[in-house]
């Protein structure tokens, strides 16, 4: 008898699915969260003001690598909106609409929303904050005092998590890929989370900053955390990030 993962293997299979919503003629879903009426959106610097030190592509390949130890010292807001606009940044809406980003996404889907668990980031009041790539934007979303320690029990006492500058969350928005690709949009959902992880691991480095990808916490914790449902909604990856400790 086949074990849940094998199962969902053969029933995401191509000959296996019936006809997308897309295909159905359904509303594509929106590109991204909408963002509340009430909303004060912080702005971040613009993508081609950015001014990071250059780093050869083999030289951050190399010195990749997980790191979990990081040092007391703040992120710029400049060194965040880069690492935000290398992981989600929006090059282009077509007329289609799609975005064109950064990363690669199946049928240009991009179907994760970024939030952000800041502790160490000048100019930004530590708690939790909704990236808006539309935008290139913050939006305040639990600036709660416990924040931080919430969301690292929910990743089984990561303890990374509690020392980052900054911990990426991803969201991924199921029915954004569902649209197109049906029951195998699951599929592609877990391999565009590793793409955009290994752009922040390589953007990371050239800022002398390092990554810790997180895949193991509690989904019903995490989810809760974070307001989402667990199904329409639900957590998919997690990268804290901080400066390297001094060699």
């Amino acid at each position: 008898m086949p074990n849940f993962g094998q199962e969902f293997l053969r029933k995401s299979r191509l000959s296996a699915l019936e006809p997308s919503h897309e295909l159905q003629k359904m509303p594509q879903p929106p590109l991204e969260l909408p963002i509340p009426a009430d909303a004060k959106l912080i702005a971040l610097p613009a993508p081609a003001a950015i001014q990071v030190p250059s780093i050869d592509l083999r030289t951050a390949i190399e010195r990749r690598r997980s790191l979990r130890s990081y040092r007391e010292e703040a992120l710029s807001l400049e060194e965040l909106a880069f690492l935000l606009w290398t992981t989600q940044g929006v090059k282009k809406v077509t007329p289609r609409p799609a975005t064109f980003r950064t990363v690669p996404s199946a049928g240009a889907r991009h179907a994760f929303e970024t939030y952000l668990l800041c502790n160490r980031v000048v100019g930004l009041a530590p708690g939790l904050y909704r990236y808006t790539a539309l935008k290139h934007a913050l939006i305040e979303f639990d600036l709660s005092a416990d924040i931080c320690e919430r969301l690292t029990l929910a990743c089984g006492h990561a303890n990374q998590i509690r020392t980052s500058a900054v911990t990426f969350v991803w969201v991924a928005v199921t029915e954004r890929m569902y649209w197109r690709y049906s029951e195998r949009g699951y599929r592609y959902l877990f391999l565009d989370a590793g793409h955009v992880c290994q752009n922040l691991c390589l953007a990371a480095e050239a800022i002398n900053c390092g990554v810790c990808a997180i895949a193991h916490y509690d989904d019903d914790a995490t989810n809760q955390v974070l307001g989402v449902d667990g199904e329409e909604q639900f957590t998919i990856y997690l990268g804290s990030v901080g400066k390297k400790p001094q060699s």
